[in-house]
């Protein structure tokens, strides 16, 4: 039902972001508490597993972390005591969402956390699809790119990536939004740009303009459990993205995999290879060539260990018997 109403907001470009969807985020995430930063303010740094960096190659050519930390957390505090503590577990791939309210403390541990620059790759959000038409749309999404330089500025003056997060509420407006994030672009303010929620129509819109900078990344409701609106097969979504030369990104990859027969599926899997049920599915997100981005966790969920767990996914890989039986679910 969810997956449905949200693929049905997408495909008729509503005006206002739904706000089921805003709740959806906010209970997948449910406001962390704050963890304790290392002495001294910067993050305790373990050595960074060469396997947390592997990922995708972008159609830029940048190579794209496969797990990537977007801290879904409403609070500037928090989300700058718990992105210290994903550095310190290996997170160098980061999604910092407008819709979270966090920027500025995001910002404020990757200061305070010594970790050089250029080993980061951060990526911000703009919201604009409230915007009709395309003047309205690309005057709004403009704000949104400078509202986040503003936001990062003091751990740095530009981003990795800058993210539409959802399609205006027609075609004129998505052009109006794009045009935007290319004049950020084009001031080098950004190094790839990228959409959210976006339908395959949708970014045809985008592709329809053949002087247009091709979207990197479009992420979305996907893992284990997610039906999609072309044919209940997990593979139309991504093989749709990918023929694009697009990479999907999951968010909430976790959302639906661990409940009911999902997560029995899921933990019966990885007692074979040694894995908990949530490193199982976001191993099949992996598997499906797929990224993904995991939101934080409450401080006594033991959140070191949660997002040590979510990057010790890259020493096993499922079969493909695996991977269709989940796919089913």
């Amino acid at each position: 039902m969810y997956m449905s109403a949200l693929w049905t907001f997408a495909a008729a470009c509503a005006v206002t972001r739904p706000p089921q969807a805003l709740l959806s985020r906010r209970e997948l995430a449910a406001a962390a508490l704050a963890v304790p930063a290392a002495a001294h303010g910067t993050a305790s740094l373990l050595p960074v597993p060469a396997s947390a960096q592997a990922g995708f190659k972008l159609n830029t050519g940048v190579n794209f972390p496969t797990a990537s930390f977007g801290l879904q957390i409403y609070d500037d505090k928090d989300a700058e005591e718990l992105t210290l503590v994903a550095l310190e577990c290996g997170y160098r791939n980061f999604f910092a969402s407008v819709l979270a309210r966090n920027q500025r403390g995001f910002a404020r541990a990757i200061q305070r956390s010594g970790v050089p620059r250029e080993e980061l790759f951060i990526c911000g959000s703009v919201l604009s699809n409230q915007a009709q038409g395309f003047d309205a749309a690309r005057k709004l999404s403009a704000r949104g790119c400078r509202e986040n330089l503003e936001a990062f500025a003091s751990a740095t003056d530009y981003v990795d990536m800058i993210m539409l997060d959802y399609p205006g509420p027609d075609d004129d407006s998505i052009r109006g939004q794009w045009a935007a994030l290319e004049e950020m672009a084009a001031q080098k303010t950004t190094r790839s740009l990228a959409v959210s929620n976006f339908s395959p129509r949708q970014l045809d819109v985008i592709f329809a303009d053949k002087s247009a900078t091709v979207p990197t990344v479009n992420q979305l409701p996907f893992g284990v459990g997610f039906a999609n609106i072309y044919d209940g097969n997990a593979a139309s979504i991504v093989a749709e993205n990918s023929k694009r030369g697009v990479v999907v990104q999951a968010w909430s990859p976790l959302q639906r995999a661990l409940r009911g027969n999902r997560k029995d599926a899921c933990a019966m899997i990885g007692q074979k290879y040694g894995k908990t049920a949530a490193q199982v599915a976001l191993r099949w997100i992996a598997d499906m060539g797929c990224s993904f981005t995991t939101a934080g966790t409450r401080k006594r969920d033991g959140a070191p260990a949660r997002f040590r767990e979510n990057l010790d996914i890259f020493d096993f890989k499922l079969t493909q018997e695996e991977i269709a039986a989940l796919a089913k679910l």
